[in-house]
């Protein structure tokens, strides 16, 4: 700590310098960085060891694909510009989240964007991705950001790296893991509180050794990685955390790379959320007059190159709300006119991917607005990387300043697949097997006190004494959706409207026996990702009450629905006898392929006729469905999920509200077609 903190002061007063005092300034720090590295490379910890392995691999595929000769990416303060070798440069670049895109199709988003004219590619990285228990990482698969990092380079893009902690980026509590929420002793997230900071370290002790060698100057294409992310809209204002990341950043990546922090174009965002020793770059969308937007900038970076780094291509999209767009028109004038300016830019999303299984977060302001499972953003790709009119137009006003590829890559094919019927079933609340954890209390437990971040929890209690027709369940902190049974009767549900998430739901009928069971099915539909309120926790928070009466004990039982090979399905024999609501619902098909691939083209998961649930293909969760509730009425399934013929696939679907099967076996499937629903 004391190292760090002798870091930040003589780095501060070293920007401060004249060019010919800095040389004995410039020793210092090179001691205090060089000590700072030797700590986190002896530290004993498993955290450490994990961080030397990962190192290791991230040094041999960067090598693998580095280029030779000394190379420097630096800032021209004088000329206001980037200098890439020495020359002035501008980025184009565009928005890609490998996070929401399956990593056999990395590639071929990541040459779509470069033949739209693009010279790199933005990137957040989630640390609740890599780390969902505490200490373990995971940095392979979907998940290998060093795969990510060398395909870029491979196909020609320059990376802006966006390092965190904290991302947002409409995804689960912005990117921070859900386990911070265990510590019940008031810790501040995104704040110099030391219980806040010692995972952050860790996380980063992980992380940064695997960045290092593909920062441009080793022969990489990382150009410039960000500090925090929208920091001047968080309440804290903390500059001492702000500092504290600036002085962990430079004593594992050194003192050379480029560091930068994102805020709006206001100075109500730009006061907190930058540092004299970091450069700002602010974010905006659509305008005829971007020299304005950018004087924002220039408030805190009077020379230097202007930088917007989140120029939105389109806007997110909330359950229950129309599919958000952005005029290609108006798009295309304002970032000729942005380049006119020789800014660098960034478009945000140039492809928005899918917040697959349960990593979509939410907005709170006066109502709690979960994201839904498509991340689609209006953006110029779809997330089955469809090149839409948006893409062929930047690519002619990116034409206007300098030469882009002649050809465009073949886009994906799709694929219908047919109906699936369902043939399988089983009820959650008689699955025991479903269950990670029991725990019972007088009050209901979080779903993070269980070591739970997503899916459900069931909580169940009982009680004597009878209650009349239309007595009141009244939920004291739902977050975020329950469905309610008596006696395993589905009674009806009830969601958290804002911050504290108190509900009632009316029970229609009176007891007819006592004692008589309460189940309450809570489903987490997304953790806020914004604003003060990403402390949030899931599950129920407080109590519940009946007419005004509290349950004496509670049974809390974590169901996270990671595994769907636990789940005890039969065969369905009597379609009259099903239970509609909280029950899985299993089918198998085939797939087709006119492609010379063996990989099956993508498709998508039409659920007209059901209500709102989970989907699963093959084991894998594809995210949410809730096709009555608008915009999005199909699901993005890639066909690297899909098995070829003459292999079988299995659909398994869990329906919360309500089935279509109890009325006849006809009734009782979903499709997989070959065009997308979002903007219904």
């Amino acid at each position: 700590a004391w190292l760090v903190l002798l870091y930040q002061n003589q780095y501060l007063r070293y920007l401060h310098m004249e060019k010919s005092q800095r040389i004995h300034s410039s020793a210092i720090l090179l001691v205090v960085v060089n000590l700072l590295a030797l700590y986190a490379a002896t530290e004993p910890t498993a955290a450490a060891q994990n961080s030397k392995d990962l190192n290791m691999a991230a040094q041999q595929r960067a090598s693998s694909a580095s280029e030779p000769a000394a190379r420097s990416f630096v800032i021209d303060y004088k000329q206001n510009t980037f200098l890439k070798d020495d020359k002035p440069f501008r980025y184009i670049s565009g928005s890609m989240h490998y996070s929401r895109i399956p990593s056999q199709y990395w590639r071929d988003r990541l040459s779509l964007m470069h033949a739209a004219g693009l010279n790199a590619v933005q990137t957040y990285v989630p640390w609740n991705f890599h780390e969902e228990r505490p200490g373990v990482f995971d940095f392979t698969g979907d998940k290998n950001v060093s795969d990510f990092l060398a395909t870029a380079q491979e196909v020609g893009l320059l990376v802006i790296f966006r390092a965190g902690p904290f991302i947002d980026a409409e995804w689960d509590m912005g990117g921070l893991p859900s386990w911070l929420l265990k510590e019940r002793g008031g810790m501040v997230l995104r704040s110099s509180d030391p219980n806040y900071l010692k995972y952050v370290d860790r996380w980063y002790s992980v992380l940064l050794p695997i960045i290092k060698p593909f920062l441009y100057e080793n022969g990489g294409p990382v150009i410039t990685v960000q500090v925090e992310n929208e920091y001047g809209s968080y309440f804290a204002c903390d500059k001492d955390y702000l500092m504290h990341l600036e002085g962990v950043f430079r004593s594992f990546l050194g003192m050379s790379v480029v560091l930068f922090t994102t805020d709006g174009a206001g100075d109500s965002y730009l006061k907190c959320g930058t540092l004299p020793s970091l450069y700002a770059t602010v974010d905006f969308g659509v305008t005829t007059d971007p020299a304005a937007m950018f004087k924002a900038q220039r408030d805190y970076e009077p020379q230097g190159p202007l930088v917007n780094s989140e120029f939105y291509t389109g806007w997110l999209d909330h359950w229950g709300y129309p599919h958000s767009t952005v005029d290609v028109t108006k798009f295309a004038n304002s970032l000729d006119a942005i380049l006119a300016l020789n800014a660098s830019v960034n478009m945000y999303m140039f492809e928005g991917g899918t917040n697959f299984a349960f990593w979509n977060g939410a907005n709170l302001g006066n109502q709690y607005q979960p994201v839904p499972t498509s991340y689609d953003y209006n953006a110029p790709l779809t997330e089955g990387a469809v090149p839409q009119e948006k893409y062929h137009v930047i690519r002619d006003v990116i034409a206007k300043y300098g030469p882009v590829p002649p050809m465009i890559p073949n886009v994906p094919l799709k694929a219908s697949y047919g109906r699936v019927s369902m043939t399988e079933y089983a009820w959650l609340l008689d699955s025991p097997q479903l269950i990670a954890k029991n725990m019972t209390g007088s009050n209901p437990f979080r779903m993070e006190d269980m070591d739970q971040s997503f899916g459900f929890i069931v909580y169940r209690a009982s009680d004597s004494e009878a209650y009349p027709a239309n007595a009141s369940l009244m939920i004291y902190g739902l977050h975020d959706r329950a469905s309610v049974f008596v006696n395993g009767v589905f009674q009806g549900n009830a969601m958290r409207q804002d911050k504290d998430g108190n509900v009632s739901v009316i029970l229609p009928t009176p007891t007819t026996t006592t004692p008589y069971n309460v189940s309450i099915v809570v489903e987490n539909m997304g953790r806020v990702c914004y604003g003060t309120f990403i402390n949030d926790s899931k599950g129920i928070l407080d109590t519940v009450t009946l007419n005004g009466k509290s349950f004496d004990k509670w049974l809390s039982q974590s169901v996270p629905l990671n595994d769907t090979t636990k789940i005890p399905f039969k065969t369905i024999t009597d379609y009259k006898d099903l239970k509609s609501s909280v029950a899985f619902f299993k089918g198998y098909f085939q797939t087709s392929t006119s492609s010379t691939s063996s990989i099956p083209e993508d498709t998508y998961l039409d659920v007209t006729g059901w209500t709102k649930g989970q989907a699963f293909v093959n084991g894998r969760n594809v995210g949410r469905y809730w096709p009555n509730t608008r915009p999005q009425r199909r699901l993005y399934i890639p066909g690297v999920y899909l098995n070829p013929t003459p292999q079988r696939n299995e659909l398994v679907l869990f329906e919360i509200d309500g089935s279509p099967c109890s009325d006849n076996q006809g009734s009782c499937y979903a499709s997989l077609v070959e065009v997308p629903a979002i903007n219904s």
